[in-house]
């Protein structure tokens, strides 16, 4: 049986639904050859099929379940304990709100001083806990969610993959695809929508989420520049500021043609919100189309380039940290790695 995504009425009750299915689906496909009680065992398969109310009593369940002898279930339990601790502090309405990049800081911050083993463990965990969820839900209108969480080369890990820093584009690839922008030859229809979604993302940093469910209210002029109020993780807000000049013409030209029963500031023909795969696909046809290619070349790829630019520019690794919403400043440190003016201090050494 399948259960919508957000299938209770808080974040809390809903990952601990989602939780207490995953460990039991994972306690059936593991070895039982030890198992020194099936009739207890057996019991607690139908208390994680109830579910439970808080991470305290599943966890003594998780122990229980060990000592009657299924051993690794822990390395399943203990990351997406850690996970639920850690997605509490953010406040979270729904299920929705964790995401690869959420998951990226999450391994970043909890793992730092974790072996390479362990570090994987966690990464399997999470790829397993969310593929399973991925399987799993579908809305009663047949919706269904997809996660699709692969953690690739994240920067936790060292080995033969090594330590991968993120994609960006350089001043020079910058200039040639702000110029791509308007020139790449978009339907009527759609072309200002966007031009504008793709623009916003760039010149501010904030995530594909957040821009593509910008509300009308939250969108502002204020002199010279639209102010711009967003959602991060946690249902957090911040502000965040774009030039009117940059936007004005795509955004009166989407004025014109925009659906009207819409909260929104971006929506499809249908009035409903566009999604993270077609704004991704439509910043890598333009980066295609001009012969930029980098490792991602989707839309995420344009925050990393803001969050760059901005570090080269100001030096100022605080104000990255809230431009981005990021919630450590440990997640935000990965720009320092592209401060061109300090290593070149490196080269006067001799």
């Amino acid at each position: 049986m399948k259960y919508p995504l957000d299938c209770e009425d808080t974040f809390s009750k809903t990952y601990l639904f989602w939780l207490s299915r995953f460990i039991r689906n994972k306690i059936t496909s593991l070895s039982n050859r030890q198992v020194k009680n099936k009739d207890r065992l057996a019991l607690i398969l139908q208390e994680l099929t109830i579910g439970f109310d808080s991470i305290e009593s599943l966890k003594l369940t998780i122990k229980e379940v060990r000592n009657i002898g299924v051993n690794s279930i822990h390395v399943y339990f203990i990351p997406l304990e850690k996970l639920y601790n850690f997605m509490i502090n953010y406040g979270p309405s729904s299920m929705k709100e964790m995401d690869e990049e959420l998951l990226r800081d999450f391994l970043i911050t909890q793992t730092s001083k974790l072996s390479d083993a362990t570090k994987k463990n966690y990464r399997i965990s999470l790829v397993t806990f969310f593929g399973y969820i991925d399987k799993q839900n579908e809305e009663t209108n047949g919706f269904v969610y997809r996660y699709g969480i692969e953690l690739k080369n994240w920067g936790g890990l060292s080995g033969k993959s090594g330590t991968k820093l993120p994609s960006f584009m350089k001043k020079d690839e910058v200039r040639v695809f702000i110029e791509a922008i308007d020139l790449y030859p978009f339907s009527a229809k759609i072309a200002a929508r966007n031009r504008l979604v793709i623009k916003i993302i760039l010149y501010t940093g904030i995530r594909v989420s957040e821009a593509i469910n910008i509300e009308l209210k939250d969108f502002n002029k204020d002199g010279d520049v639209f102010i711009i109020q967003v959602r991060g993780k946690g249902n957090k807000p911040r502000v965040v500021m774009i030039k009117a000049n940059i936007i004005a013409k795509d955004l009166n030209e989407w004025n014109e043609v925009k659906p009207n029963n819409n909260t929104l500031l971006l929506c499809n023909q249908k009035a409903k919100a566009l999604s993270q795969a077609y704004i991704s696909s439509i910043v890598e046809k333009i980066l295609l189309s001009i012969g930029i290619r980098k490792e991602k070349n989707g839309a995420h790829m344009l925050r990393h380039t803001f969050a760059t630019m901005l570090y080269q520019k100001s030096k100022d690794l605080i104000l990255v940290q809230e431009s981005l919403g990021h919630a450590d400043i440990n997640t935000s440190r990965i720009y320092t790695h592209f401060d061109k003016d300090q290593l070149e201090r490196t080269t006067d050494i001799f």
